[in-house]
């Protein structure tokens, strides 16, 4: 394959790098080669081939409701979860805290949580002051779904109906 010589954006970019570097002592900074013309380019023909994927990508996570049976749960386990008979493995409280350091916590329980594989959780909001509840209880299904979260819970809902301060939440199996 024939070598080919820097084209001029390199060579601005080289020269613009060059002088914010110092050459090391008793040498100079090298000089730029001649511009050497480029070989003849032909136009490139491009052909589509209709080629099997090497392997199955795996499909974005749906939006995760509180308290709906999501893909992928059988009834029995839902059934337990929602019954609140499923039992925690792990409680995180989340009373008193600001929205970002609540935020963070649930972030890092969680990721603990999967990582020493636990299957289920449970997440307590509290009720909030507000006619909608307080701020951690709202944001909390919107946290569920952000990417560094989605992937690690499989379903949400609150195991008992009365109670909508608290939230359980299944874990998925890691990998």
């Amino acid at each position: 394959m024939a070598r080919r010589g820097l084209t001029d954006v390199d060579r601005e970019l080289w020269a613009a790098y060059a002088k914010h570097v110092a050459a090391l002592p008793g040498r100079a900074v090298p000089a730029l080669t001649p511009a050497v013309a480029p070989p003849a380019v032909r136009p490139a023909v491009i052909t589509v081939a209709s080629v099997a994927p090497s392997r199955v990508t795996r499909v974005a996570a749906s939006y995760m409701s509180v308290g709906e049976q999501p893909a992928g749960v059988d009834n029995s386990t839902w059934s337990r979860l929602k019954t609140g008979k499923l039992v925690p493995g792990r409680t995180l409280d989340l009373h008193g805290r600001t929205a970002q350091h609540a935020f963070h916590a649930l972030q890092s329980f969680l990721h603990q949580a999967h990582a020493d594989r636990v299957r289920c959780v449970e997440v307590i909001t509290g009720r909030g002051s507000g006619e909608n509840g307080g701020v951690i209880r709202r944001e909390l299904p919107l946290w569920l779904n952000l990417p560094p979260l989605r992937p690690l819970v499989l379903a949400v809902t609150h195991p008992h109906a009365a109670n909508v301060g608290s939230v359980r939440l299944l874990l998925r199996k890691p990998k």
